[in-house]
């Protein structure tokens, strides 16, 4: 939820500048699918031609609302659902499921027959709320059909949900209101009222990050709490959320027969005063735990301790290139489904970073790739793990990188698709 801007200045990204890109756009804009099956072509085996593999379904959640993001109204029109060709990485619009009420995040039950969005904007009910929606999928088409929605307990709205892996329970932070909540999901895929509310509390942070880059004006969001991001561990014993404003990761028992918030000894992990902890995710082997700093645009690494919910924290890297100088807000991170590579976006820089995995969890910096639009909200990569998909806020649109297996590395495939505000993409499996 950065609040600040800042003009910047970008260098060359391997052999394309920024300068050379927007005066050829046009033109690669026009020869996209034909670069996209030409390189496809060069680079897939004789064994994987033959076995084509069918469509792909994807959501895109939007900003959609006058009440945009950063002050900015959206430009989306709600969710968006488009048929992903797994060989050329082509997006192809299929549907649009109108909702004006910003829902920019969106996730799955445990059996992907239900999709849930958080609703970032206030006025639920004439309350000063946001909202969270559950939908039925049909899953021959993709075709959402609405169920219900609820108060999301927060003013201004839910910036993030996650559904507990029992799926029987959704989990929703208020990055405006500074809350979490936990709500039942009933045997039919709909929502009930929250069964927990938390309101976070503790010390604010100061407005300049302590590991901010030099001559960084990232300014945001130490003015309250602010929770930004809800998720269980991979077990469902313990919930974690980043408050942004009070520089702390909050940790929680969860009780899963009442859906209760149970707070763990210790409560929170610290972050350093000012770096602003956004978002985390858990390595596949469940042993590692990494959270990315939004002010500092930083990545911490940690060692978790699955029994007692305890990350204990060992590397702090920088998101950016040596020797950058200047303002960077930093959004999502997620790990390779190999757990051999962590990736994470930059906004205002507008790159994907990439980050080699060691034997030990500590990470080393590997290469950044320019987004070519501005402001990576999140990224995801399809289910096969050939596709990245960067949905740039601010360029209204969803650019696909084709990622080297061997090394993570990204390489941009000449594919932009159209969305308004894009916020999310969620590929359904």
């Amino acid at each position: 939820m950065t609040q600040g801007k800042s003009d910047y200045q970008r260098g060359t990204f391997g052999r394309t500048t920024r300068r050379k890109f927007l005066k050829d756009a046009a033109g690669l804009a026009a020869t996209a699918p034909a670069l996209a099956h030409s390189r496809v072509g060069q680079n897939m085996s004789a064994t994987s031609a033959l076995f084509a593999p069918g469509p792909i379904m994807a959501y895109v959640g939007t900003y959609s609302s006058p009440q945009g993001p950063e002050g900015a109204p959206g430009r989306g029109q709600g969710i968006y659902l488009f048929e992903m060709n797994p060989a050329t990485g082509v997006l192809k619009q299929r549907e649009l499921f109108p909702n004006d009420g910003n829902p920019a995040c969106l996730t799955f039950d445990p059996s992907h027959t239900h999709l849930y969005s958080a609703n970032e904007v206030s006025g639920f009910q004439g309350t000063n709320s946001g909202s969270i929606s559950a939908y039925s999928i049909d899953r021959a088409t993709g075709h959402l059909t609405p169920l219900n929605a609820v108060s999301s307990e927060g003013a201004g709205g839910p910036a993030h949900m996650s559904i507990h892996p029992s799926g029987k329970f959704a989990l929703a932070a208020n990055y405006r209101g500074g809350t979490v909540a936990v709500f039942p999901i009933r045997a039919n895929g709909e929502l009930g009222p929250a069964t927990d509310v938390i309101e976070n509390k503790g010390t604010l942070g100061p407005v300049r990050a302590t590991d901010a880059p030099k001559g960084s004006f990232a300014i945001s969001g130490h003015d309250h709490p602010h929770a930004h991001m809800i998720q269980s561990d991979p077990a469902g014993r313990f919930v974690f959320s980043p408050d942004l404003g009070l520089d702390r990761i909050f940790i929680w028992k969860f009780d899963a027969d009442k859906g209760k918030l149970i707070p763990n000894d210790p409560s929170s992990i610290a972050l350093p005063p000012g770096d602003g902890p956004r978002h985390f995710t858990f390595h596949p082997n469940g042993r590692w735990f990494y959270s990315i700093q939004e002010e500092a645009s930083t990545l911490v690494a940690y060692d978790y301790d699955a029994k007692a919910g305890i990350p204990t924290p060992k590397q702090t890297v920088s998101t950016l290139p040596e020797g950058f100088t200047g303002t960077n807000y930093t959004s999502a991170l997620m790990t390779s489904a190999d757990g051999k590579v962590l990736y994470a976006a930059n906004r205002l820089h507008d790159s994907i970073a990439w980050f080699t995995i060691r034997p030990t969890g500590t990470l080393t910096f590997a290469g950044e790739e320019w987004t070519r639009g501005d402001y990576p909200r999140t990224f995801n990569i399809d289910p096969a793990g050939n596709f990245l998909y960067s949905c740039n806020q601010r360029a209204d649109n969803i650019t696909t990188f084709r990622v080297n297996r061997r090394t993570g590395a990204l390489t941009f495939a000449g594919q932009y698709t159209p969305v308004g505000t894009a916020a999310m993409i969620v590929f359904l499996t």
